[in-house]
């Protein structure tokens, strides 16, 4: 419990498809309702909820080429990390 999982969905540079525009606008969405997806799930299974951050990258942070079906396949990931409770600040209130 000295620990928070840090959820991270990615996508490859593909723009969403028309048919899937109105659930996901932009691979903004599409990549944080993949890391949300997985924080319910781990939620079900007995992970409290304030020990998890869930975000997302879209397309801006890719492990491989988009130019190839294989490269576009190893974009479209998440990554869980582990962070030291210590480490992880909330955030404040914004500026007015």
């Amino acid at each position: 419990e000295d620990k928070v999982i840090r959820v991270v969905g990615h996508t490859d540079n593909v723009p969403i498809s028309k048919a899937a525009l109105k659930v996901f606008p932009s691979n903004w969405e599409l990549s944080v309702a993949r890391a949300t997806n997985v924080v319910h799930y781990l939620q079900e299974v007995g992970i409290p909820p304030e020990r998890m951050i869930a975000s997302g990258r879209a397309e801006y942070q890719p492990v491989a080429e988009n130019d190839t079906p294989e490269g576009r396949k190893k974009n479209r990931r998440i990554e869980i990390t582990l962070i030291d409770k210590n480490l992880v600040q909330e955030a404040g209130p914004g500026r007015k």
